[in-house]
């Protein structure tokens, strides 16, 4: 990680719009020489300004790392700090935390979209040319409806802290969430299923 990896707090929190909630994997890369680094304990760092977002955030995936068997601890223990940390602040963390893993979420931007859908039109039942006619008077018309929602798109990395290279790297989607907590547990359960299909955890 190192000097390249400055902690920027740009807001995972960003985690609160309104519409539907879905997170998925668009991109993920992962390095060759990781087939199974068995790492013995990852620090998380959420990328938050939020205290409370990054808190949730970083609680929430070391307790689903635990329950996947593999130790974890959240940075907010080891760094109080809401903003970016130097260097020898963020190698003093990792040290502390007895850590030689790194898993890092950030969002990366938002995105607004606009879906549309057509009007409709339902005339009424009819048997023949003249009913059809009086029928199409009565016919229920539904407008065009505009949708305007944010798309989160976020990247999450697996860092090998002794060797300082990248095991794995993902970015995300995530559609109009409105539920926080839930969101962030399927983040969550959407990054660590594909570490686990990579055998990185």
């Amino acid at each position: 990680m190192r000097a390249r990896l400055k902690i920027f707090w740009p807001v995972l929190a960003a985690v609160v719009v309104a519409g539907c909630s879905s997170t998925r994997i668009v991109n993920q890369w992962s390095n060759p020489a990781y087939a199974a680094p068995a790492f013995k304990k990852i620090l998380v760092i959420g990328v938050s300004h939020q205290t409370s977002i990054r808190r949730s955030f970083e609680d929430e995936f070391v307790d689903q790392l635990k329950a996947a068997g593999v130790d974890a601890a959240p940075s907010y223990r080891y760094i109080q700090e809401d903003g970016p940390v130097d260097e020898p602040r963020l190698d003093q963390a990792v040290r502390e935390a007895g850590a030689d893993a790194g898993i890092i979420t950030r969002l990366t931007r938002t995105e607004q979209k606009t879906s549309v859908s057509p009007g409709y039109y339902y005339p009424g039942p009819a048997r023949a040319f003249h009913r059809w006619y009086t029928s199409a008077w009565a016919g229920l018309y539904e407008p065009p409806r505009v949708y305007r929602y944010e798309v989160l798109v976020s990247e999450t990395s697996l860092y090998d802290m002794t060797k300082n290279e990248v095991a794995w790297s993902a970015t995300l989607q995530t559609m109009g969430p409105h539920d926080v907590p839930k969101e962030v547990r399927a983040y969550v359960q959407t990054v660590i299923r594909a570490l686990r299909e990579k055998k990185l955890v």
